[in-house]
């Protein structure tokens, strides 16, 4: 009796640990197939925005061309295309004419990364 209850136990944790892989799995999956998205929450319109490997100037093209207007407003998410993850700085300018550099962002497939006004400590005009 003791040695059905233990098989028992073991096929109970088997199960788990095998509903939670294919969980973690399933999450995964979704999150690749999601679109990579930055999100404005600077005070202005960004109207160029580049992103290179963190620590180069090897800029790829403005993502700003994802949007039907060619801009991201203050609060509005924006699509990333053609980003491999991993670190990067990223590179804009917003209509004020202010272009801003900001470094090491992290960005993953199907994440939404930001850039806020605090985050903004190298600009000029």
């Amino acid at each position: 009796m003791k040695c059905l209850f233990h098989i028992v136990v073991i096929v109970i944790v088997i199960v788990i640990v095998t509903v939670a892989a294919l969980a973690f799995a399933a999450d995964a999956m979704a999150a690749e197939n999601r679109p990579t998205q930055f999100w404005n929450l600077t005070r202005n319109t960004i109207t160029e925005f580049y992103l290179a490997p963190a620590g180069t100037t090897n800029w790829g093209p403005n993502q700003c061309k994802n949007d039907r207007d060619g801009s991201v407003d203050a609060d509005e998410r924006l699509r990333i295309t053609d980003v491999p993850s991993g670190t990067y700085d990223a590179k804009f300018t917003d209509v004020n004419g202010r272009t801003c550099t900001v470094h090491d962002i992290k960005i993953d497939p199907g994440s939404i990364f930001h850039i806020e006004e605090r985050d903004l400590k190298s600009c000029n005009r």
